[in-house]
């Protein structure tokens, strides 16, 4: 009876053994495969530890019209035991002109954003705020009449003779609409609904890549942003000029530097979209002597020296300074993929390090463009972030190019 007693608890031990290691198996590949994963066309996904990634009867190909696929695998160890689920980017084999060059852009709400609420006379609420509209509600008609312009809806509501309105906007992804009364300003004789809008700006900022096919570019690294509410701005069009760059005020913690320039005359092409992950135009025509090199995928990337290519002067033209990369985050979807730190000596003194207007250069490492900056640590102006290229190329909304 004793030896069964024993035999019996050796069992349990055993089972919670064999447990407690296939959880520890299962955390362990939970925490070396990352989430998302990138291949070339045609590529095999890497294996880890004997995991094997599994994608059906999927063969891993781009879209069919070039751009980059996506699709789920399921690592399995033996090729039987799943351990983890993972999303794979696939990226056409592809060469972009790296890019180094300022540009401007001046840019158009698609309709008018709410930025603020203007104070009401005491015992008068706010129409706009009590009908239910918030700040980063992006007003797109009035009574089904579409606005493109602030001064559009300042005329359609002092025009409204202190009737009711109805005001359209988009909110997110959904569109709504409230019915609201504007009040009657006595000191200025006019009808107001009590909201702050914006409806233009322009900036600067570096050119990132250029696809020698067709023009089309990419830049900043991340969006163009409401500098009251940090929302990104729902553009509707934008012209893009070339820049002359005129002056660079030098960084400092807590107090971050910026390159200043100037727009030249004329038009040098069109923005297409603004997105979390930058934006994207197209040159018309294209930029002369550009030279193309094979993009870098994340897996590709490597912790160490790189280099990225801006422009600090008129002069001076399109420079490359030495940088150290550190910290990947493969997983990484938006912005602050890696961080980048300023190690070049004539970067660092004529800059401090990463400045305002550097967003969007091209960062090289081995011969392929693997990214750019995006950002800069405002207490430590010497390190900032980068952003794949690859994240880039996936919110570009035209086919990126053909493969080569």
């Amino acid at each position: 009876m004793k030896n069964s007693i024993k035999f019996k608890g050796r069992g349990r031990l055993a089972v919670i053994a064999l447990l407690l290691c296939a959880a520890a198996l299962f955390l362990t590949y939970n925490t070396v495969i990352p989430d998302s994963l990138s291949c070339y066309s045609g590529d095999r996904l890497p294996a880890y530890f004997g995991a094997v990634a599994d994608t059906g009867d999927s063969a891993l190909t781009c879209s069919s019209d070039g751009g980059i696929a996506t699709y789920r695998a399921q690592y399995k160890l033996f090729g039987a035991i799943p351990v983890k689920s993972v999303e794979v980017d696939v990226v056409p084999r592809i060469s972009l002109c790296p890019g180094g060059m300022p540009f401007g852009v001046k840019f158009f709400t698609d309709g008018v954003m709410v930025v603020g609420f203007a104070d009401m006379p005491a015992g008068q609420k706010n129409p706009a705020s009590a009908a239910g509209i918030r700040v980063c509600d992006v007003i797109t008609a009035v009574n089904g009449k579409k606005i493109t312009s602030a001064a559009e809806l300042t005329a359609a509501v002092e025009s409204c003779g202190g009737n009711m309105l109805t005001l359209s906007f988009k909110r997110g992804d959904s569109e709504r609409s409230v019915r609201l009364m504007p009040f009657f300003s006595q000191s200025e004789g006019k009808y107001k609904t009590g909201v702050f809008v914006r409806d233009s700006g322009a900036g600067i900022g570096t050119v990132t890549y250029v696809v020698p096919e067709t023009g089309e570019f990419a830049g900043l690294g991340h969006g163009i942003c409401d500098s009251e509410t940090g929302t990104l701005i729902p553009i509707g069009r934008g012209i893009v000029s070339d820049v002359v760059i005129s002056d660079v005020v030098k960084g400092s913690a807590g107090a971050p530097g910026e390159l200043k320039g100037y727009f030249k005359s004329g038009k040098t092409g069109s923005m297409i979209s603004n997105t979390d992950c930058g934006v994207y135009g197209v040159f018309t025509p294209c930029p002369a002597d550009m030279n193309p090199i094979p993009i870098g995928l994340k897996g590709e990337l490597r912790e160490g020296e790189a280099y990225i290519l801006c422009t600090l002067d008129e002069g001076g033209g399109i420079q490359k300074y030495s940088i150290n990369i550190s910290n990947i985050n493969r997983d990484a979807q938006a912005g602050k993929c890696f961080t980048v730190k300023i190690t070049d000596p004539a970067l660092l003194k004529k800059t401090g390090g990463i400045v305002q207007g550097m967003s969007g250069s091209p960062i090289i490492q081995n011969g392929k463009l693997v990214g750019a900056v995006t950002h800069v640590m405002i207490n430590d102006p010497t390190t900032g972030y980068g952003i794949f290229i690859e994240n880039m190329l996936a919110q570009a909304q035209m086919p990126i190019a053909k493969a080569s």
